[in-house]
């Protein structure tokens, strides 16, 4: 941590986490599924499958590992032509303005790819960010996060992970970075608490509490 007990670092997530993705997500999946030969998931299926990690999300629904980047290129085309369709919850562009106007760096590591984060976020509020790591595999967020820091000069005990999976979570338990997890997201609240997050944020605006009371 940085002087006074701050997060010299804020690294945050985006699609459920920043951006309200998920019933975009849900709405596009069928499609995809036939597309790449996937089983497609039944409406009484999600509640469940949000309980569940993304190895058993994939295995459930009998997706192979090497279709991944086949299909994550997919979802980033679909969400390129969708991107007007796609919001920030309520209160993040607050939030992000806070962190920003605290001094803390702040930073966007995402399976997505940069152009859609920077799109969805707005040219105001991606100008807030100091550095994007984008474009992660859906298992290489660790990796990617372990670069980041590494280019920025940062220890992990004083770098903050914010997410809405548990892929999110072990990204940064791997690295060894603290992790505050989001309810509103694509994981269950539930599922997300008992994987101890270090907090488990109920509204946006409590994101400004990584840095305000330490620096306050």
């Amino acid at each position: 941590m940085a002087p006074g007990g701050g997060y010299r670092l804020v690294v945050l997530d985006f699609d459920g986490t920043l951006a309200d993705t998920f019933p975009w997500f849900c709405g596009v999946l069928g499609s995809v599924a036939d597309r790449y030969r996937f089983r497609r998931i039944a409406a009484h299926e999600v509640d469940e499958l949000r309980t569940l990690p993304a190895r058993a999300i994939m295995a459930r629904l009998g997706v192979p590992r090497w279709k991944l980047p086949l299909i994550a290129r997919h979802m980033h085309g679909l969400a390129a032509r969708d991107a007007a369709e796609l919001h920030l919850f309520p209160g993040i562009a607050e939030a992000l303005a806070g962190l920003s106007e605290s001094g803390v760096a702040t930073a966007v590591l995402s399976s997505n790819t940069e152009a859609n984060v920077r799109r969805v976020l707005g040219t105001e509020v991606a100008g807030r960010i100091d550095r994007y790591a984008c474009g992660a595999s859906v298992f290489g967020k660790a990796r990617r996060l372990r670069g980041l820091l590494r280019r920025m000069g940062i220890e992990p005990a004083g770098v903050l992970c914010i997410g809405d999976e548990l892929r999110d979570l072990d990204a940064a338990r791997a690295v060894g970075c603290a992790f505050w997890a989001v309810a509103w997201g694509y994981t269950d609240p539930a599922a997300l608490a008992a994987a101890g997050p270090d907090r488990l944020l109920s509204e946006p605006a409590q994101l400004l509490e990584a840095v305000l009371p330490a620096r306050g």
